[in-house]
């Protein structure tokens, strides 16, 4: 986690203790939860945009790879007649 040993995390979570005190340490956490679920939330629903936006990229794609396809069998048949 970040690199930091038990030792570390002991040790900022007592300097967090001393600077707070005890009776704001469970605002602070659940002020951080909080927090990390928006920010997950806020990530995902990123993720969900950009993986919509590569999926209709992708199926515009396709329908112009069908229909530049279709035009170019059009095309030689005519060449043919």
């Amino acid at each position: 986690m970040f690199g930091l040993g038990g030792q570390e995390l002991i040790l900022i979570l007592f300097v967090v203790l001393l600077f707070f005190g005890p009776s704001k340490l469970p605002e602070l956490a659940r002020g951080l939860g909080k927090g990390m679920r928006e920010f997950k939330k806020a990530q995902a629903d990123l993720e969900h945009e950009f993986n919509k936006v590569a999926e209709s990229a992708e199926a515009e794609h396709k329908s112009g790879d069908a229909l530049a396809s279709k035009e170019a069998q059009s095309g030689s048949e005519s060449k043919k007649m």
